[in-house]
């Protein structure tokens, strides 16, 4: 019989496990070139005083399995707190064992208990895997929306410009 899966809060001695799990995420989706974060940073910035994101880590048998990035949201249209799905990751030897969905339900009860009542995610356009997934748990695409962002050296003359 295979080992359970177990879950628990990711603390400061995860760090460096993160952050090779989010570079390995962003390889397998093509993408290793646009992650900039350092371990530092996810030490500052989610372990700190206050933090901008929460984990929760998988482990089988002990082993790392996968993590879930998450922090809090607000729809100001329904009235309630929610959760974003920052990042979702599974290592491939333990895909199929439904570590991503044991990931994503836990943070779905937490919001809830919370008082939330929403999750929302966004998927890289070209990763049809994890469309299908999400579409099996029941985690629809949002045909009325579309992200726009804004970043890097553009993000900083836009919030320096003086205000008129």
């Amino acid at each position: 019989m295979p080992a359970p899966v177990t879950l628990r809060p990711g603390t400061i001695e995860d760090v460096e496990t993160i952050h090779a799990a989010l570079l390995r995420l962003g390889a397998h989706i093509g993408a290793h070139q646009e992650i900039t974060s350092t371990p530092e940073d996810l030490r500052s910035y989610g372990f700190g005083e206050k933090p901008a994101f929460s984990t929760l880590i998988a482990e089988i048998g002990g082993e790392f399995a996968g993590l879930c990035l998450h922090f809090p949201i607000f729809s100001t249209w329904m009235g309630r707190p929610g959760v974003y799905v920052q990042d979702l990751y599974v290592e491939d030897r333990f895909r199929g064992r439904r570590v991503g969905e044991r990931l994503l339900r836990r943070v779905a009860k937490e919001c809830r208990a919370a008082g939330g009542v929403y999750l929302r995610l966004s998927v890289d356009t070209d990763n049809e895997t994890a469309k299908a997934f999400y579409e099996r748990l029941g985690i629809g695409w949002s045909n009325y929306e579309q992200v726009q962002k804004i970043v890097g050296d553009a993000f900083f003359a836009f919030a320096d410009a003086p205000e008129e």
